[in-house]
This record gives structure tokens, sequence and C-alpha cells, in this order.
């Protein structure tokens, strides 16, 4: 089960619950402990520990932070699905986006802990000319000796074909062949800080020598960010650009309606099932075959308010008639806030 696959919303929060449950049992296990230590040496290879005292090893308590941080938001988490439509809206602000010198408050991101899903991946390439893909992106507060921060962590989805970090683990799996068994849905990629109350620091663009090879490519038709032109890092600026486009009149955050069995099991698992799905709030003119009119299709129910439809008879006479206020669009749709709004013209 995939959020891939899905194209409703219940089978979004059928698959988002999945997600979370997995990735919350896999957080919390010894491999998952074993990653992200591994990913932190990788990453962070400059932090060496301190007269062999793993008590005092930056790197030991950096990948303490992240199995409880990681661990916690996956199950307490409320989850966020961007619709396939939005993710270049959103795409395409985090790669304009500048933080630099901003004061975030404590109220910027919808909630205090969060789990984004992206059905259609963001990709990111590295200045080492590395592409991974974005499939979820979840934040969550922290607290050090300098204030409160939001940790935002980047996850590639293992299993996408598209993906050429997917490629790379299944590379590493022919040679060990527990390695899948061990790793869950989502292996963690990037890890970002974002101050709160305190200024944004400015994105380290550090020397980095010309790859001995060619730069990976990202699949066809999909939107990449790349470090050496962003301005605040990836990860950070796609969870801040969702933050900001899921409030705005664009965009409309409908709650995914979940199977009881579904629900049953997230209790039993002690996982937040609460899912809502960010879709453009609009409609689209979309021309049937053959010369039929033009329809609209909507994705969302609402109420609209009674008034008068202007008509032409036979006879070319202008006339009207009453519309009496009506619910519009189509059944099992969400409802639009219940409150009435104008038809749009055609």
């Amino acid at each position: 089960m995939t959020l891939r696959t899905e194209t409703t919303l219940p089978g979004y929060a059928r698959a988002a619950v999945a997600m979370k449950t997995r990735m919350h049992e896999y957080c919390a296990s010894t491999a998952g402990h074993e990653y992200h230590r591994a990913f932190v040496e990788t990453r962070w290879a400059a932090l060496f520990p301190t007269d062999g005292d793993d008590a005092a090893d930056p790197n030991h308590k950096l990948v303490d932070v992240l199995d409880r941080a990681n661990s916690m938001v996956w199950a307490h988490g409320e989850a966020f699905v961007i619709a396939p439509a939005m993710t270049a809206v959103v795409a395409a602000g985090a790669e304009a986006l500048d933080l630099t010198g901003d004061l975030l408050t404590a109220d910027a991101a919808p909630t205090d802990g969060g789990v984004l899903f992206l059905p259609e991946p963001i990709y990111h390439r590295t200045l080492a000319g590395r592409v991974s893909g974005i499939a979820a992106i979840t934040w969550t507060t922290i607290a050090s000796p300098r204030g409160r921060s939001w940790l935002i962590c980047g996850w590639a989805h293992r299993d996408d074909p598209d993906d050429p970090h997917a490629t790379r683990i299944q590379a590493y799996a022919r040679q060990d062949p527990t390695l899948l068994s061990r790793l869950g849905p989502y292996v963690l990629t990037d890890v970002n800080v974002l101050p709160i109350a305190q200024p944004v620091p400015a994105v380290d663009s550090p020397d980095v020598e010309e790859p001995d090879r060619d730069w990976e490519t990202a699949p066809d038709g999909r939107y990449v960010i790349t470090d050496a032109t962003a301005r605040t890092h990836v990860c950070a600026a796609i969870a801040y650009a969702f933050w900001r486009i899921q409030a705005q009149p664009i965009a409309v955050a409908a709650p995914a309606p979940l199977d009881r069995a579904a629900r049953r099991r997230a209790a039993r698992a002690s996982i937040v099932h609460d899912t809502r799905v960010v879709m453009l709030r609009r409609t689209s003119a979309v021309a049937e075959p053959g010369d039929g009119p033009a329809r609209w299709h909507y994705r969302v129910r609402f109420l609209v308010r009674g008034h008068w439809r202007r008509l032409i008879d036979r006879h070319g006479q202008a006339y009207r008639i009453w519309i009496h206020a009506h619910i519009k669009g189509p059944d099992g749709a969400p409802l639009l806030h219940g409150e009435k709004v104008a038809v749009l013209a055609r």
C-alpha cells in the first residue's frame, strides 16, 4: 500500500495511517537506531568522539535526538497529503524561498508535529550531484540551550521505481539481502533545523569538488530543487512553503475519512490517524469528448446561495428563474467549510 497508487480521500487516509504505523515501529527499533547512527556519522563526519565517552559524543547525542523525535512525530504527528495538482505550487514556492534573517514564530506550522506526504515527490539534487526524492517530510519542535527550533527531516520512498536514491538502495540490497527487511517504507535523506524566534542563518555554500562522474538525472517532468541555487535548505524550504500555502485561500485542507477497521488498527498502535488532503480550492473547465459543451468538474461539495438564473426562451426573449440554495458537487466529496458561495458563471 503506497500513496502513489491512491486517488481518493479515503485511500489517502488509509495509506497515510499504514505508513505512519510502519515508520513509528521502524524508528523505535534497533534497525532505525542503526540507520540514524550511520546517517549521522556519514553526514557529519567532522564531529568526533570526545575522549571516547559516548555520553559526550556529539554524534551520539544527535542520534538520540533523531531516535526520539522521529519515533514521536510518526506516531503522534497529524498527517497531511499534498494532492498531485499542488506539488508544483509548493515546489515553486520552496525554490523561490529565502528565509535568511527572518524570525519564525512558534505558530508558523499548522501543528507542533506533523507528517507531510507527497504522492508525487519533489526531487533534491545535492552539491555532489546526487538526486533523492522527497516523498515525505516530518517536522517537530526540539529544545536546546540556544532555544526552541523546528527539526525538519526529509524522507525518500525506498521502493519508488523513479527515484535514484531507491535505485541505490536496491543496489546495496543485492550485496546484503537482509537490508530491505531492516528498513522502513521511507528512509531518512536530509535533516534541517529552523530556529524559532531567532533570525534564520544564511545557508553556507561549502566548496565542493566537481564530482568525478555525471550528475544523476531526475525523472522527466518532475520538479527538482538544487542545493547550488537554493537560498534555504531544501527540506526546510518545502516544509515552510507548505505551511504558508496550505493556509492561503487558494488551498483547502480537506479531512480524509478513514474506515472503521483502519481507525481501530491505529488506535491499537497508538497512532494519530487524523489526515488532511491539501488541494487547490478551484474548479477546472474540462472539454468533454466530441462537440459537447464544457462542463465544470468539482472536487469538493459546497452550498450555493439562492440566485436568479438568466435564460433565453425559444423566441429570443430574456427571462429569469429563481434557483434555491442547494449543495453542489460530487457525492462523498468533502463539504467546503459549510459556507455559502456564489456559483461560477460559465
